[in-house]
């Protein structure tokens, strides 16, 4: 399927659900009135919606302003169904919850959560609210490695962004009995080795593929994608560990190249330490393969699966293993991903469906290759 940066663009803000429909006025008037049932005498101020939100939630920032004190803060609110949301659920309470844990177990830098509302009636959606960060994100619209503050850094100074967003994924990997930490996660099993939770989690992606298709067109590539993870799963006896789940450097924010901000914990979970830095590599080869196609440089240097590995070891004492299969599991897990979005924009009047249901995949040419054994070959 061959794209343009325009289509990729179009691709990535269909990819986001709408954001809320109301004058920043009216949110102002309805965050105010719901602090109120949990400060004195709050004054909600610069309410705003950025340019763009995420896949998974809606974002609203705010000021506030209680008990003498200025709070800068962002709303976290759950998509409409009229939004046709890419995933099937939103249980921001239990994100909520993670993000509380992860903060008081480990170093790595969640914002502090303040509240979690459950009743729709205040927002239209059950939300919850953050403190805001002051850092940058590397964009995804245009992807970082097409032209941004990424790209243009030295090679120094990306490699400590990368060594730094390694760092994260270790210490989160570290946290001790996790089954305990994050009992309200499905499969919170003390006694789970990483094959175990691996077949757990592969059967829930089937799951959410099967949902996608309910609406949908069907993806033989999909199909025989999930086929080949069945033929290759490896076997780990290792303790699973507390994944991530999103983890990618798009959401982390970042001050002089070193994370401030650790975000999106909508997608954490049990699994092979591999997952988290599969999906790290992934998310950054998905890039450089559009980079490719596109003609331009792209960061070819940046997040190599040997150097996250060797970065990976040297702070855990755990060497990675079977990353091109994990890697391979992570592109057919944003396949899926994409195959939403595509359905998603059909919905909507923004894309006609294609005549090949896969060419509606952008790494349709990288899954393929990554199944067939050729894609790492190409690479080296």
């Amino acid at each position: 399927m061959s794209t343009t940066p325009a289509d990729r663009e179009h691709y990535a803000e269909v990819a986001r659900p709408s954001v809320s429909q109301r004058h920043p006025d009216d949110l102002r008037r309805r965050l105010e009135a719901w602090l109120a049932t949990r400060t004195d005498a709050p004054v909600v101020t610069d309410v705003r919606l950025p340019d763009t939100n995420g896949m998974s939630s809606e974002t609203v920032l705010f000021d506030a302003r209680w008990d003498g004190t200025d709070h800068p803060l962002v709303a976290r609110v759950a998509p409409a169904e009229s939004t046709v949301p890419v995933f099937p659920s939103y249980d921001l309470n239990t994100q909520f919850r993670v993000m509380r844990e992860v903060g008081a177990r480990t170093s790595v830098p969640v914002p502090d959560v303040y509240w979690s509302e459950d009743d729709p009636e205040h927002l239209g959606a059950p939300f919850f609210v953050m403190a805001r960060a002051d850092g940058i994100t590397p964009p995804d619209v245009m992807p970082y490695n097409f032209g941004s503050w990424v790209s243009e850094a030295d090679d120094d100074a990306r490699r400590d962004l990368q060594d730094a967003s390694v760092r994260v994924l270790a210490d989160l990997h570290a946290i001790a009995d996790p089954a305990t930490a994050f009992s309200f996660l499905p499969g919170a099993d003390a006694d789970a080795t990483a094959s175990q939770a691996l077949a757990r989690h592969v059967r829930a992606e089937r799951d959410y593929y099967e949902w996608t298709t309910r609406t949908g067109p069907r993806s033989p590539l999909i199909e025989r994608g999930f086929d080949w993870i069945d033929a290759n799963m490896p076997d780990d006896t290792t303790p699973a560990v507390f994944s991530w789940g999103d983890a990618r450097i798009g959401n982390i924010m970042y001050r002089d190249h070193r994370p401030v901000a650790v975000l999106d914990w909508e997608m954490a979970t049990f699994g092979p330490r591999e997952m988290d830095l599969a999906w790290m590599i992934f998310l950054h080869r998905f890039f450089e393969d559009l980079a490719e196609t596109a003609g331009l440089d792209g960061l070819p240097d940046f997040l190599r699966l040997p150097d996250v590995a060797t970065t990976y070891t040297e702070y855990t004492g755990h060497a990675p293993r079977n990353l091109e299969f994990h890697v391979a599991y992570a592109a057919l897990r944003h396949a899926t991903i994409m195959l939403r979005i595509h359905t998603r924009s059909v919905h909507f009047g923004q894309a006609t469906a294609p005549a090949d249901t896969d060419d509606a995949i952008l790494h349709r040419a990288s899954l393929e290759e990554m199944l067939a054994g050729d894609y790492w070959e190409k690479l080296r």
